[in-house]
């Protein structure tokens, strides 16, 4: 019998601080964080295969989401 055990699922990575500004959804103005989100396939939970890489930049507040 063969076990294989794989995943996909999308993941964030921190990179940093980001810009003042105002958040267009709740308003505030704060300090963002800057962040790379992608898509990874995984077998045996290692990493295999990213995709869709992108950088965005989150409220502080709310954790809304603009392209960076």
């Amino acid at each position: 019998m063969l076990f294989f055990l794989f995943g996909i699922g999308t993941k964030q990575k921190y990179l940093g601080v980001g810009d003042m500004r105002t958040c267009p959804r709740c308003h505030n103005t704060t300090q963002w964080t800057r962040m790379r989100q992608f898509r990874q396939f995984t077998v045996f939970f290692i990493p295999v295969l990213r995709w869709k890489r992108r950088q965005l930049e989150v409220c502080g507040i709310c954790g809304a989401a603009v392209a960076g």
